[in-house]
């Protein structure tokens, strides 16, 4: 079976790293590079953002002072273009992770293994999505 590749992304802008020392990868991406926090939903966690992208920081002890990268994402600017991209995938037979699913702050997302062994996440961020569509040119 043939399956369509779904509308394109809108790139990769989203990045998450374990870190082993949370509070210092906050200082340096946000008081040192300028960026803001987005959403803390806990106090091992926490999502930033330069306006069109999102890092998440994620604390996992015994990790080497570099961190370590969990996964890269891809971001979508329809929440509909989710499945779309999950069948197609799958079509293709790509390792799927995860199903698609919808995340307490409203992103919708799944995970595949890319190349070399990268999890890969297709991702619906409604703040980013919304404020593409309110940019978009006629």
């Amino acid at each position: 079976m043939t399956v369509k590749r779904p509308a394109s992304t809108n790139g990769l802008r989203h990045v998450a790293l374990f870190v082993p020392d949370l509070e210092e990868a906050e200082h340096f991406f946000v008081d040192l590079m300028g960026m803001t926090v987005e959403w803390r939903p806990d106090p091992e966690n926490v999502y930033l953002t330069s306006g069109n992208d999102n890092l998440a920081l994620h604390r996992v002890e015994g990790l080497p002072p570099q961190g370590q990268l969990d996964h890269i994402g891809f971001f979508i600017n329809d929440s509909e273009d989710v499945q779309r991209w999950y069948v197609y995938l799958d079509a293709n037979e790509v390792e799927m992770l995860t199903e698609p699913r919808t995340h307490r702050d409203g992103a919708i997302s799944f995970y595949c293994l890319g190349p070399g062994g990268v999890r890969v996440q297709l991702l619906y961020h409604p703040p980013i999505a919304n404020l593409e569509r309110l940019t978009e040119r006629p």
